[in-house]
């Protein structure tokens, strides 16, 4: 299940790359201001044109006059171009028809009948996002880019997608579910449930508070399409059928059933005509029967009860259920009201200082807040939840009057003026901060409303939205008070839903699996059981050519190259690498441009959303040498030096020294080889990786080396072990201290400060991992972010030995500085209970023991010398962290003129610094 996100800003890595067409001149807003009401473009009608200063941009509402279709097109001076096209998809059953189709759609279409488009695409295109998303009641299909052909190219294949697809039922069994033999090629073995959709669904629904968040949904709102799973849920997947699939997608993927949006700086126009041409010009007006009703009131509350599978590594094994009140709310196209309700939701949730962190969180009832807490404005009538996870079934009783009691608090004293204020204030920042992805946020943000046919431009109209609430709080000061009291108090619409752990979960989905799969093969004929056999085989024919089994990774002085193929291509593979080493080109300047353009920009980019990270790196350049070596290559130097570069006219210079370079970089002498392979296939690997060494040392012509200074280092300094590895060391490093600033066109800062401290196998590493995270969730997220107004702020503790405070879009500068050497005391004054040690330890551990991919099994020893064993007393280190360990390291490191420290932010002019000339200023 899809839900829809909480964040209006989407953090998404971009690309960049300049368009090969734009119109130039005008803006982007100010040509679609010229655009009237009424107008003809291309079968499209202008319905509305208006200006949205807010976010500097025009939108221009269009609907399609054969089909009806709804076309929103948001006109902006931003390169990073989207569409999007979604569907309203109301399934009536839990079979998971939208979810299923969204992946056959994607398989093949008409005009690109090969298999897989949308996959091939993203090798093939310079797309800087491109996915499909099924909600509980649409269906999107986004994608962005910075090139104008790109975006035409990709947009034939969207459109060929979704409205002709091929829907072949080969890859209907593939996507969806079939019944297949558990080892295809033996017709012996025994008849199973295989598909991807089936088996990403029972992954779903084995996350306990995914299964909670699903069940409080289906219950909250049991009259219609919310009463289902549209992703699909395991047990009711097999009863889909193709023809239903193909009938949803008939009834369903319709243009009068469509709303298309799009997004930046490129022509409308040809959007339009490209659209029309290659899709809606082939449709006539239909009748979609997709709304979905309002659901009908109740008169009294609700209770009830779900199990789930226990937490073997639960905190507390006593303590693993899950309580939540639901109140159904408003209809989400009342665009005020449902803003209202989502501002009233983060103050009553959000931070330590909220009325239900205060009464729910501090007390330790739980261990959190449930995931599914807060407003959730991704159906037709929108909720909001409040509730803990991780609780004694004893205290239900206890949660139930605390969280009825908050509510008769909040509507009793209200809120301060100052976690109001904080809140608009952090709504200001996020309008001033617009990452490169805006237009992706744009399309998720309006689609739920838009979806059930209310104004997404209303949507976009944040600062009146925001003046109208304040006119509100003026006219009534008790406004949200008596929101409180309307939508909560008074609301017989509730559900409480209570869930356990049942030991004997798994074991009954296991039995209702079997049960459901002796059903099925039951009324299998003889033929039946042939046809299967023969089309598994079929299927697995065309599996085979697109499993990857084999990754390779190169690792110089600081460089990495990696690749992967298939088994069958492993020697074209190495041949490919044998080409790069022995005869790579360095001649074609145009290309080298436009990477170029494209590396400066995505840099540029990245600072307005990523500015904390660059603090970071710049005040860690001047206490370690690999610090100062990441910030040449990755940080704020980086940035001006692909400036500089692309700022070039003539790059001949830049290409001649590209061949010399090679040969520093691509020297076999200092190569590592990491390779990751199937057992079957690792004997093949090692050879060819032998020949492919041998090939590319026999072509080496003698040249005079540059050897750096190279020492041996024990892995581990605290083990007895002998095991050891060779450093580069740089000998004339001096650790010093400076602080360095950054003026950039920002509206706010991004500030850190970097202490020395200990690497990974020291004995204090581990206490100062636990101190950073403490620092930040029970004091720094309180200075910087709540009282400070910072969208956040916090502490980290990074491998290579340094302790990193920062702060990310913060209005504050020099103070959040002062926040920071506060952060310090409150530790050495040991003002922290042993709970918040231990949800810091289970915070650490958490990330300790995220899962790995398993192309990336063995890099963590590959990349830095971490074994198993170094891993494991780490977290036995971890573990045994305590109260004065704590307060010894706050104390000893990060003490004022106890280690060497570098300071960065990045801002707005500042006289006070400017004048300080204890700050280097760039």
């Amino acid at each position: 299940m899809f839900r829809h996100g909480k964040v209006f800003i989407a953090k998404l890595k971009n690309s960049s790359f300049k368009g090969s067409w734009r119109s130039r001149g005008s803006s982007a807003g100010e040509r679609a201001l010229q655009y009237t009401v009424g107008q003809k473009i291309h079968g499209f009608t202008v319905k509305e044109v208006t200006a949205v200063p807010d976010l500097f941009l025009t939108s221009v509402k269009l609907s399609h006059d054969a089909t009806g279709a709804q076309y929103l097109h948001a006109a902006r001076d931003d390169s990073n171009n989207l569409f999007s096209v979604q569907f309203r998809t109301t399934p009536m059953d839990s079979t998971g028809v939208p979810h299923i189709l969204e992946h056959t759609v994607l398989c093949g279409s008409q005009r690109f009948p090969c298999r897989d488009p949308f996959f091939k695409m993203l090798n093939r295109s310079l797309s800087t996002f491109m996915n499909a998303f099924t909600a509980s009641d649409y269906t999107m299909y986004p994608f962005s880019t910075q090139n104008a052909k790109d975006f035409q190219n990709l947009l034939s294949v969207y459109l060929d997608a979704v409205f002709f697809p091929c829907l072949r039922e080969l890859d209907f069994w593939q996507e969806g579910w079939r019944l297949e033999h558990k080892t295809p090629t033996d017709p012996s073995s025994l008849l199973m449930f295989k598909g991807v959709v089936f088996n990403e669904m029972k992954g779903e629904f084995s996350d306990n508070e995914r299964l909670y968040a699903q069940h409080l949904q289906n219950k909250l709102l049991p009259d219609h399409t919310y009463a289902v799973v549209s992703g699909g849920e395991p047990l009711a997947i097999p009863d889909l059928t193709w023809e239903q699939l193909k009938h949803f997608h008939a009834t369903h993927y319709h243009p009068s059933n469509a709303r298309f949006f799009t997004y930046g700086d490129l022509p409308l126009e040809q959007h339009l005509q490209q659209i029309e041409e290659e899709a809606l010009s082939k449709f006539e007006r239909a009748e979609p029967n997709t709304a979905v009703p309002p659901q009908k009131h109740w008169d009294k509350p609700r209770v009830d009860h779900v199990t789930c599978m226990p937490d073997a590594l639960a905190p507390d094994p006593v303590k693993q259920n899950t309580l939540c009140m639901s109140y159904l709310l408003g209809d989400i196209t009342d665009t005020f009201e449902a803003f209202t309700l989502s501002l009233l939701s983060s103050l009553m949730i959000s931070g330590p200082n909220s009325p239900f962190y205060k009464a729910l969180i501090e007390p330790g009832i739980g261990s959190d807040f449930s995931s599914s807490v807060g407003f959730d404005g991704s159906t037709r009538l929108a909720s909001f939840t409040i509730g803990l996870q991780g609780m004694a079934e004893a205290d239900t009783e206890t949660v139930k009057h605390i969280i009825a009691q908050s509510i008769d608090d909040i509507i009793a004293t209200g809120f301060e003026e100052e976690q109001i204020g904080a809140l608009l204030h952090k709504i200001e920042i996020q309008m001033k901060h617009q990452s490169t992805s805006f237009g992706l946020a744009l399309a998720s943000y309006i689609a739920s409303c838009w979806n059930h046919d209310g104004d997404p431009v209303q949507l976009l109209k944040i600062s009146e939205n925001v003046s109208r609430f304040r006119q509100c709080l003026k006219e009534n000061p008790r406004y949200l008070q008596d929101k409180v009291q309307h939508y909560f108090k008074d609301n017989t619409h509730r559900l409480t839903l209570t869930m356990s752990p049942d030991e004997r979960f798994l074991e009954k989905q296991a039995e209702a699996e079997e049960q459901k799969l002796q059903q099925k093969i039951q009324n299998l004929s003889h033929a039946d059981h042939k046809d299967i056999y023969e089309k598994g085989l079929q299927l697995l024919a065309v599996q085979s050519t697109t499993i990857y089994a084999f990754v390779f990774i190169l690792v110089f002085q600081g460089i990495i190259l990696s690749s992967s193929c298939l088994d069958r291509n492993l020697p074209d593979m190495f041949q490919l690498w044998s080409d790069i080493f022995n005869s790579p080109h360095f001649d074609d300047e145009q290309r080298l441009r436009v990477l170029v353009m494209m590396s400066a920009q995505e840099l540029s980019n990245g600072i307005s959303y990523s500015g904390h990270m660059y603090a970071m790196t710049s005040a860690a350049r001047t206490l370690a040498p690999t610090a100062d070596l990441q910030e040449t290559f990755g940080g704020m130097d980086q940035v001006k030096f692909m400036k500089r570069i692309a700022e070039m006219t003539d790059l001949a210079s830049v290409l001649r020294k590209l061949p010399r370079i090679k040969r520093h970089l691509l020297n076999p002498e200092n190569m590592r080889c990491a390779v990751n392979a199937t057992p079957q296939k690792m004997s093949d690997a090692a050879g060819e990786v032998e020949r492919f060494m041998g090939n590319i040392a026999a072509n080496r012509k003698e040249r005079k080396p540059v050897r750096p200074t190279v020492v041996e280092r024990a892995l581990d300094p605290q083990a007895a072990s002998s095991a050891s590895r060779k450093l580069i060391s740089e000998p004339h490093f001096k650790p010093c201290q400076m602080k360095t600033y950054f003026q950039l066109p920002f509206n706010v800062n991004f500030v850190s400060e970097c202490v020395r401290t200990v690497p990974f196998s020291h004995a204090d590493y581990a206490s100062l991992c636990i101190l950073a995270r403490m620092m930040t969730t029970k004091f720094l997220h309180g200075e910087i972010r709540e009282k400070g107004g910072a969208y956040e702020g916090g502490a980290t503790m990074g491998g290579g030995g340094l302790f990193s405070f920062y702060s990310d879009r913060d209005p504050n500068s020099t103070q959040t500085l002062s926040a920071f050497r506060g952060g310090v005391e409150w530790a050495r004054a040991g003002k922290f209970t042993q709970q918040d040690i231990d949800e810091a330890k289970l915070s650490v551990f958490s990330a300790v023991d995220a899962p790995v991919a398993p192309s990336d099994k063995g890099l963590g020893h590959f990349l830095n010398g971490i074994t198993d064993e170094i891993k494991q007393r780490y977290r036995e280190r971890l573990f045994a962290v305590t109260d004065k360990n704590l307060i010894d390291v706050a104390g000893r490191y990060l003490g004022v003129g106890q280690q060497t420290c570098g300071v960065a932010i990045l801002g707005p002019e500042n006289e006070s610094i400017r004048k300080d000339p204890s700050w280097v200023v760039k």
